[in-house]
């Protein structure tokens, strides 16, 4: 029988009153009347039993509760036995229900903010009388129009009830004169007359007694929504996976403040970009993404994208990107995750959370509940922001290019039948299932897809297993998570660049032609060499192809690879309860990681990319091998204290950890060397000249070991002082001055709930400020105090050249932020403002020594990098009503950067190395900010007219030395929207990056190739005209500006863009109907959509896109991977 509590009326001050509501003889309290005490008996009577524990959950000293009659609890059924004391304040709500029903029989399930009571044994239902019964049906909902899932409908006066469902409805066989109770924890009571209605619409009133939030803050630690002194987000698992990706970070896009997604060109599975209140690090191999924590423990976040230059991959062309570690889980694990933006957020994590943290909670086990869930989530890729192209000039007569004459060509469609329709397809199974003592939860997951370029493949499989324990009255709880998964993926295409990339052929392939006998017929034979050689309208002067130009379908089939991920987490923990206010909890988590990764390149491929056999001087192929070995040991131990004391509340924990990192790789390439057999891909046939690529490491390895502490102090729940501390001993500091004292990182801050201290107008519901300062750091990289010399390939020493002073310190954040958040009407609006600086000193930079020094270069710190932003959030439900509700929320962000210095004796120095012929470059520059991008630029007069030569053309100013734009946006805005109509729901967000600026060298190449819809039209027109000077010799013009190092400032674009991010409509299918199946408990049907249109957009490719997840290759495309529209459906079942 399922039933509920629910708060009735205030405390009015009269021991009478309790003696007869409860049955409770009144008992000494802290009232200073008769209010209600803390103090309660403990009974072997059942029902009494439940109503004391509950009495003393949310009695309090202000109100007591009613329960219902459907237990049978009389007063002659009281007796009294000594007293027991449940502590509340800071406590999970989940924790203290598990306290109020031990031993009672009654167990609960938990449904987002909903409660549902299970008794175990039978309870024997009154008969209702027959005569004159009628069949009600209702909706309950709170003031906002959601659904209440589990409220509780009586016929008063008997033991005849129901429960509302998933979606608020009920259905009840009462007398037609009857009334109904209507009750729910944490709202006001309703009773409503039946009097022959049949059809009800009931809202709730929060009643003053609901229960408070309580959020998982850093190291897992427990603490009031309200109480907290800085900015955080919590997203629920189903906010999520609304349309599902591959990649499950890159559903965050868009939906919080201050947190940028931008997503790899790499194809299926590839990598993503998660910055966090902008850009704080400058370190040239570094990255700036957030740290990542499951279920309280930091889990690797490895990544293997390589596209390290414009030029395109690793060692000139080895592309590869197998996702990072976020991409690996199954989001249908996913309960809720919480964003850590600033620095006082995520102090406890010090010497990793420079970049914000990212704390992600996991499903779990339900108690009184058998639960089976299958999704199957089916969507359709298809390509879009492509290149424009003309149709009207022809080859030349070298064939070359399309700068042809005018003709009447046939536009044969290359590009559209390059690129197919795509298609993921995630399947989940679920299942759910717990007592009071014991829950289990199991997951298997199947991701499969197929990218544009129908080569490309993806196979993941996730299984993840958790079991939760209480043992000895919940006084030892033990949970126990493990997951598995494997990872497949063919052929991840280039992620950008020339070298190795199909679409700088395809692209450029004149116009008029046809490309179908190149795709037919991408190898033919060869009978000098008696093996299939690359086929291609255009080759070198020695019949060898051009590393710039090569046919997309040999790329396609003979420049093959595949990635193969294993990762196996395992985590335990320990939670013993010493008292009602002091717990000791151990936490110990396994992390491994086992990349293999191979490329095979086919004789024939280009000479200057695959090489050529020495003895033979044949191009033989080359041939990629990799192994990298990732394993992560994490442990922590915790003592939390949790004590109110009158009118102040403390929460406060101590803990330590230590964290073990270990890296094994080994890399075998064989470059330019070749092989000495063709097409034989094997590591013993690689030739192991100096011209070949080894690259081992064994055992790299990072410890770092800690000591934290944490109190919140707390004054009549509305003033809260938050004080953290953590010392981190890292020994990526070893032989450094700092390796002793390790570093120190302190956080304080203050929150004050004014709408508990001061009385408010009523449609005023809620009121906070709040204000923190911290220190957070970011850790060296391995190794980097303590270089030495590198056996390379062919035996050859590549000596260090890396002076190590012994100086080297961690990068330190400091950020201090001011926020405020309100609600209005009843809730039904809200707003959340914050304002943040964060400067980050002791930039890790590799600078050049003094001529004449024993070592070329070394590393310093040095310089401050200053970010300063404002995020503001507003939600509301501007309509409600029966059966329609519409629930909208807007979230904006601005962050402006700056380097604010360096060092003194450097200024500014470049990512990347020079010599490259690319008009791209990134410079960091004392002044300027991260993500500025430099170029070719016009040659100008002292008015700024651009100058032209002798030929009427511009004159380049060449070096990349002209500072052009930043890739970074002014401002990032989300706006989603939800409308539910009874069983249906439409569900959209809009997103939109204002500002910044991106750079296309892809239209660059196809503009100066003639085969781009611009230069046609040029064409047409007679001339180019740019800053109202007209150029009429439109080839030569295209010439100078155009190709991969022209004039790079012609091709910078506002990178503003406005999309239909998702949209969603789905139908939940009414209970009522799905009961006739008797098996199956909920079904939901939903189309989904990504990236469905631009509703503005000025570059000529997607600006969200980026080359690397890394600090470098920023606002560039070089003809990157298109990016997908994604249309599809998912259906639900629950069993």
């Amino acid at each position: 029988m399922l039933v509920g509590i629910v708060p009735a009326v205030n405390c009015v001050h009269s021991a009478a009153v309790h003696t007869a509501k409860l049955g409770v003889a009144f008992v000494k309290s802290e009232c200073k009347k008769f209010a209600c005490t803390d103090f309660i008996p403990v009974r072997p009577a059942e029902g009494t039993e439940v109503i004391n524990r509950i009495f003393a959950l949310f009695g309090f000293q202000k109100f007591f509760f009613e329960f219902c009659v459907a237990f049978g609890v009389t007063e002659k059924s009281v007796k009294f036995f000594p007293y027991h004391k449940i502590t509340t304040k800071n406590k999970a709500v989940s924790e203290i229900l598990d306290e109020v029903f031990s031993g009672t029989g009654i167990t609960y399930v938990m449904e987002g903010k909903n409660i549902v009571l299970t008794k175990e044994s039978n309870i024997a239902r009154e008969e209702v009388k027959q005569q004159n019964t009628i069949t009600v049906k209702g909706a309950i909902t709170d003031m906002q129009g959601e659904a209440i899932i589990g409220a509780n409908i009586i016929q008063q006066g008997t033991t005849n009830g129901t429960i509302t469902d998933i979606d608020g409805n009920f259905t009840l066989e009462v007398p037609a004169d009857a009334q109904l109770v209507i009750s729910y924890i944490g709202y006001k009571k309703v009773i409503i007359p039946v009097n022959g209605k049949t059809n009800f619409t009931i809202k709730m009133e929060d009643d003053a007694l609901k229960l408070e939030t309580v959020v998982v803050t850093a190291m897992g630690i427990k603490k009031k929504e309200a109480s907290l002194t800085y900015s955080t987000q919590q997203l629920n698992g189903d906010e999520l996976n609304k349309v599902k990706d591959a990649n499950m970070i890159n559903s965050l896009a868009g939906k919080s403040a201050g947190v940028q997604i931008t997503k790899s060109s790499s194809g299926l599975g590839g990598s993503a970009k998660v910055s966090i209140r902008g850009a704080r690090s400058a370190f040239a191999s570094g990255n700036n993404q957030p740290l990542y924590v499951i279920d309280g423990v930091p889990m690797l976040n490895i990544t293997t994208e390589s596209t390290a230059t414009v030029m395109g991959g690793e060692n000139d062309g080895v592309n590869h990107d197998s996702g990072d570690g976020i991409s690996n889980l199954n989001p249908d694990d996913i309960e809720s995750m919480s964003i850590l933006k600033g620095a006082s957020a995520a102090a406890l994590y010090g010497s990793q959370a420079a970049n914000g943290v990212i704390l992600i909670t996991t499903k779990s086990g339900k108690a009184g509940m058998s639960r089976i869930t299958f999704s199957s989530n089916l969507t359709v890729d298809h390509a879009i922001s492509l290149p424009q192209f003309q149709n009207n000039y022809g080859q030349t007569a070298d064939g070359t290019s399309s700068w042809g004459d005018k003709g009447n060509l046939t536009d044969y469609d290359n590009v559209g039948n390059w690129f197919g329709n795509g298609i993921t397809a995630i399947n989940s199974l679920t299942f759910q299932t717990g007592n009071d003592k014991m829950q289990t939860y199991f997951s298997y997951a199947n991701t499969r897809g197929t990218g544009i370029v129908d080569s490309n493949k993806l196979q993941k499989h996730n299984i993840t297993f958790r079991e939760t324990a209480s043992f000895f009255n919940d006084r030892l709880k033990l949970d126990g998570n493990a997951s598995l998964m494997t990872q497949t993926i063919r052929n991840t295409p280039a992620g950008g660049g020339y070298y190795l990339n199909p679409l700088v052929g395809l692209y450029s392939f004149p116009r008029g032609a046809d490309l179908a006998p190149y795709a037919e017929n991408f190898e033919v034979f060869d009978t000098d060499r008696n093996m299939n050689l690359q086929n291609w309208y255009t080759k070198n002067e020695d019949g060898s192809f051009s590393e710039w130009d090569q046919n997309p379908y040999w790329i396609k089939n003979r420049v093959t690879n595949k990635s193969k991920r294993y990762r196996a987490l395992a985590s335990i923990s320990a939670n013993i309860k010493a008292t009602d206010w002091l717990s000791i909890q151990a936490r110990g988590n396994v992390d491994y990681v086992s990349d293999k990764f191979d490329n095979k390149m086919y004789a024939s491929t280009a000479a200057n990319i695959a090489g050529k056999n020495d003895e033979t001087g044949l191009p033989n192929g080359r041939y990629v091998w990799s192994d990298e070995q990732n394993f992560q040991v994490y442990g922590d131990f915790m003592a939390m204290f949790n004590k109110t004391f009158g009118d102040f509340s403390i929460n406060a924990a101590l803990g330590t950890s230590i964290n073990v990192s270990k890296a094994n790789s080994l890399m075998i390439d064989s470059k330019t060397a070749s092989l000495y057999r063709p097409n034989v891909f094997t590591v013993s046939n690689i030739i192991f000249s100096s011209k070949g690529f080894i690259n081992q490491t064994i055992d790299a390895k990072r410890t770092i070991q800690s000591l934290f502490g944490t109190a919140q102090v707390g004054w009549k729940d509305a003033l809260y002082l938050d004080v953290t501390a953590r010392n981190d001993w890292s020994s990526t500091l070893a032989n450094t001055e700092s390796m002793k004292n390790g570093f120190f990182y302190p956080s304080v801050g203050l929150t004050w709930i004014m709408s508990n201290s001061i009385k408010l107008p009523e449609w005023i519901n809620f009121s906070k400020f709040r204000g923190s300062f911290a220190q957070v750091g970011n850790d060296l990289p391995i190794g980097i105090t303590n270089l030495a010399d590198i056996i390379q390939c062919g035996g050859s020493i590549q000596t260090n050249d890396i002076e190590q002073r012994g100086d080297l310190k961690p990068e330190i954040s400091t950020s201090i932020e001011f926020g405020t958040e309100w609600k209005f009407f009843n809730n039904r609006f809200g707003i959340d403002f914050t304002w943040y600086r964060t400067d980050t000193k002791n930039q890790l930079l590799k600078v050049a020594n003094p001529a004449g020094s024993l070592y070329a270069f070394r590393y310093i710190n040095a310089g401050k990098i200053r970010n300063t932003g404002i995020e503001l959030t507003i939600e509301g439900t501007p309509l409600m009503n029966e059966n329609f509700r519409w629930k909208t929320a807007v979230n904006m962000s601005m962050n402006r950067n700056k380097v604010v210095s360096l060092h003194k004796d450097y200024k500014s120095f470049r990512y990347g190395s020079e010599g490259f012929s690319m008009a791209y470059d990134m410079w960091v520059k004392e002044g300027g900010k991260l993500g500025d991008i430099y170029g070719n630029g016009f040659e100008r007069d002292e008015n700024g007219k651009i100058k032209l030569n002798e030929t009427g053309n511009p004159i380049k100013v060449t070096g990349n030395n002209t500072l052009l734009g930043n890739a970074n946006p002014d401002a990032l805005l989300g706006w989603s929207n939800t409308f539910t109509y009874k069983g249906f729901t439409l569900y959209f967000l809009i997103d939109a990056r204002i500002g910044g600026d991106v750079m296309s060298l892809t239209q660059a190449h196809l503009d100066a190739m003639g085969v781009s819809k611009e230069s046609g039209e040029s064409r047409d027109r007679g001339y180019v005209e740019y800053e109202g000077i007209q150029f009429k010799d439109v080839p030569n013009f295209y010439g100078t500006v155009g190709g991969r190092n022209g004039i790079s400032e012609y091709y910078m674009y506002d990178a503003t863009n406005v999309r239909l991010r998702e949209l969603t409509l789905g139908y939940s299918f009414p209970e009522t109907l799905l009961a006739k199946t008797k098996f199956i408990k909920g079904l939901d049907l939903t189309l989904v959509a990504r990236n469905l249109f631009f509703l503005y957009k000025d570059a000529p490719f997607d600006p969200d896109a980026t080359l690397s997840v890394g600090n470098t290759l920023q606002g560039v495309d070089v003809f990157g991977m298109p990016t997908t529209r994604n249309i599809g459906f998912n259906v639900k079942f629950t069993f």
